[in-house]
């Protein structure tokens, strides 16, 4: 009787640390996969910034390059102050609603850059300088790594997510307070990266 005690004793020790171990294994992959969502979201808002920063760089350059006419240059100011109003919109956001709403200044400032409607034709000590060049060169890549940033951020959301609602995960998931997240959904449009802001 002893004999069977001890059997069904060490039984029930082994499935208790079984268990435990499944708890373990399970919350920390639900860490892991958490944090991961979290270094992609920075790096989504890196590239954002990077762009946001950029805009006041090339304005300055412009204007350095090119004797604009007084009108010229009451637009590059008003350009200016819209792109530093959305580089701090942009460095002071944390969500991807933020983000969205935030972009939405940069394209706006990108708009107004476009709007000044220079010809780069016209201006051939503009065409040739290498700032000017290298900085719209920057831009373009700029565009194209916040779209492999944003698709790298909904691919760790995805699968975040997963983990988070498919069994048996989605009970530790419960019992620790792991939520779904949002992935980022760009506003229409916004995924399009200006050609030539000069034209």
């Amino acid at each position: 009787m002893a004999k069977k005690n001890n059997r069904t004793l060490w039984i029930v020790l082994g499935v208790a640390a079984l268990l435990i171990l499944m708890v373990i294994g399970s919350y920390n992959g639900l860490i892991t996969v958490d944090e991961t969502v979290d270094e992609k979201w920075a790096n989504v808002q890196t590239a954002y910034q990077r762009r946001a920063d950029l805009i006041p760089n090339l304005v300055d350059t412009v204007q350095a390059a090119v004797e604009f006419e007084q009108e010229t240059h009451t637009q590059i100011a008003a350009v200016r102050t819209s792109a530093v109003a959305a580089q701090q919109a942009m460095a002071s956001a944390s969500t991807p609603a933020e983000v969205s709403a935030a972009s939405m200044q940069v394209e706006s400032a990108v708009a107004g850059f476009s709007g000044l409607n220079i010809n780069v034709e016209r201006y051939p000590e503009l065409k040739a300088t290498e700032n000017f060049l290298s900085l719209q060169d920057e831009l373009a890549g700029t565009e194209n790594r916040i779209k492999v940033e944003r698709d790298i951020f909904n691919k760790a959301v995805k699968n975040y997510n997963l983990k988070v609602r498919k069994f048996p995960s989605n009970i530790m998931a419960g019992i620790f307070g792991f939520e779904t997240r949002d992935m980022f959904e760009a506003d229409a449009g916004t995924s399009v990266a200006p050609t030539n802001l000069f034209e």
